[in-house]
């Protein structure tokens, strides 16, 4: 009986990239950093961004650039995965899809260009192209804003009091200072771009003519 060969396999390498590739308007696939979300309908909200056992925000680890190309309604579809990084817990992992059309009230309906933009600063951006504000912790949904400058976004209580005691508290009413410099919370993981390469099929009957190569040499 007949086996119906699989087909070639994707392998995923991490590698160092400009910060401008990993921005949503490219449609990375990447690891660790804030998640490069493409618009804020279906986005989590802390609620389901909670760890199910500390109950702790989970951190962003990676994401894949996954369209379906023959539906109208995930031309563009991300597959986001968070886990939780607190010890002795480290064991919630949840799986997020966000999606847009090709023809959207965000994105060019062509293919994003491979030249890096006229301005390539590495300032950090903490909202949608849609309006939605992010945490800037964990850049997830901002819901909560500081009581006192109304300007700094967050997803939760913990990580809005992480930030006031990294800087903001200074930096409060300093808006440009809060607009440009986002500090090393320590939450999230190093940011690396995952480039995507389809693995050489090998056929049966090669690997049967290796093995009899091998065979043959060892007698």
């Amino acid at each position: 009986m007949a086996v119906a060969s699989a087909g070639p396999a994707e392998l995923g390498f991490v590698e160092a990239a400009p910060a401008w590739r990993l921005r949503s308007e490219q449609f990375p696939s990447k690891v660790g950093g804030r998640p490069a979300w493409l618009g804020a309908a279906g986005l989590p909200g802390p609620e389901e961004l909670a760890c199910a056992l500390c109950g702790r925000p989970l951190a962003f680890l990676l994401q894949l650039y996954a369209p379906l190309p023959d539906r109208a309604d995930a031309f563009h579809r991300c597959l986001f995965l968070f886990c939780c990084r607190v010890p002795p817990c480290c064991a919630g992992l949840r799986v997020f899809r966000n999606q847009l059309p090709r023809k959207n009230d965000f994105y060019s309906y062509e293919p994003p260009s491979e030249n890096p933009p006229p301005e390539t600063g590495e300032s950090v951006c903490l909202q949608l192209k849609s309006g939605a504000h992010l945490c800037r912790v964990c850049g997830c949904l901002g819901p909560k804003t500081c009581s006192r400058c109304h300007k700094a976004h967050y997803c939760s209580k913990e990580h809005q009091t992480l930030d006031w005691r990294l800087g903001h508290k200074q930096a409060c009413t300093q808006s440009e200072y809060l607009d440009t410099t986002i500090p090393d919370h320590n939450f999230l993981f190093p940011e690396f771009e995952i480039v995507i390469e389809t693995e050489d099929e090998i056929t049966p009957e090669v690997v049967e003519k290796e093995n009899e190569s091998e065979i043959i040499g060892s007698m």
